[in-house]
């Protein structure tokens, strides 16, 4: 009698552990990047190479095509996540974007509108005008700081301190890092947005540029986790190149396996999913994942008591891929008889909090 009471009771035990298990509730939040591709306006501007983006220039770029191409990412942004997480993403890291005018007929979209979504962002040196900007529900995301962070990059090695004017015309410009810090439902949260250098010249010929980029990522994360050694940081970007690359793992110092990150470490999901053969972009049927979200050691913790990353995901829904011609399965992109998306499909993860009663 008494082992059958006592297995009785281990059995009301589990039972009832189960139970508790089943009623935990999460607060969840997704963060989204997506390279928006050539989001220019139809306005000629004097200080960029925007030319070919008007009603007189080679695209033949008007306000209809203009608001078509508005109305198709105003759709993705907000499905991504779902039917995982409901509410569209809490925050959106965006690349290709002329200015901030652009964003704000983004978020007037009738998809977007109701978000209330916030926008954060700076002209960057690049020469064909293109930016990096953040967008996020008010709601949910207080900003605190933000800032541009210029990588300065050169050509050729500086030879002399006193080269200032040669130093000019070696210089690459490229785009800022983009900073931002604030509060996630009352919990600190810094996010770095980031499109590298492109691979122009050849992949070797230019991943010393890359690599620059890395290494600033690098000093802008060691700066934060010096002023906190608990601080949670998400670096998001088109980075142009993958997750194997040196700018990545050794610039960056990015991990694959949760188990491999050291303390104040990063860790990168979408490795894994450039080993199976996944990919953000294509090129001559050969695809790479550029788009990636990275996240730092004190956001990979399980106990969830506090925001966490949960899981990680690209975003490529049928109708975002080309489904006849020669770059079939390719990401559909604008052409001259079709508004399409973007070269790029987007990326995602969760942040997931425990929710206490």
């Amino acid at each position: 009698m008494r082992t059958i009471a006592f297995s009785v009771l281990i059995f009301l035990n589990l039972l009832l552990q189960q139970l508790q298990a089943q009623t935990k509730k999460y607060a969840i939040h997704t963060v989204a990047f997506y390279n928006v591709e050539n989001l220019f306006d139809t306005i000629k501007s004097s200080n960029i190479r925007d030319a070919e983006w008007t009603p007189k220039g080679s695209r033949h770029w008007t306000s209809q095509k203009y608001f078509k191409k508005l109305e198709n990412l105003a759709r993705v942004l907000s499905e991504i996540g779902m039917p995982t997480n409901p509410n569209p993403p809490t925050f959106i890291g965006c690349a290709e974007i002329e200015n901030r005018g652009v964003l704000e007929d983004l978020i007037k979209q009738p998809k977007l509108i109701d978000n209330e979504l916030g926008i954060i962002h700076f002209d960057s040196p690049d020469h064909r005008g293109i930016d990096v900007a953040l967008l996020y529900q008010k709601k949910y995301f207080k900003p605190v700081t933000f800032s541009n962070i210029p990588l300065v990059i050169y050509k050729k090695p500086i030879e002399s301190i006193t080269d200032t004017i040669e130093d000019k015309k070696k210089r690459v410009f490229t785009r800022d890092q983009l900073l931002v810090t604030g509060f996630l439902d009352g919990e600190e949260i810094n996010i770095i947005v980031n499109h590298w250098p492109s691979r122009s010249g050849g992949e070797q010929k230019s991943s010393p540029y890359r690599e620059a980029a890395g290494a600033l990522n690098r000093k802008i994360i060691d700066s934060l986790q010096r002023i906190n050694p608990n601080a949670k940081v998400i670096t998001m970007g088109d980075f142009n190149d993958g997750p194997y690359n040196k700018s990545i793992k050794v610039a960056l110092g990015a991990k694959a396996n949760k188990a491999d990150v050291p303390e104040f470490g990063v860790y990168n999901p979408f490795e894994d999913m450039a080993k199976k053969g996944m990919g953000t972009i294509a090129y001559r049927d050969s695809w790479d994942v550029f788009d990636q979200i990275m996240v730092t050691e004190s956001l990979i913790k399980t106990d969830f008591k506090s925001f966490q990353f949960w899981k990680a995901g690209i975003f490529n829904k049928s109708y975002l891929i080309q489904n006849s011609g020669k770059y079939k399965g390719y990401p559909l992109r604008h052409a001259a008889t079709e508004i399409g998306f973007s070269d790029h499909f987007p990326v995602y993860i969760y942040l997931i909090k425990e929710m206490s009663f």
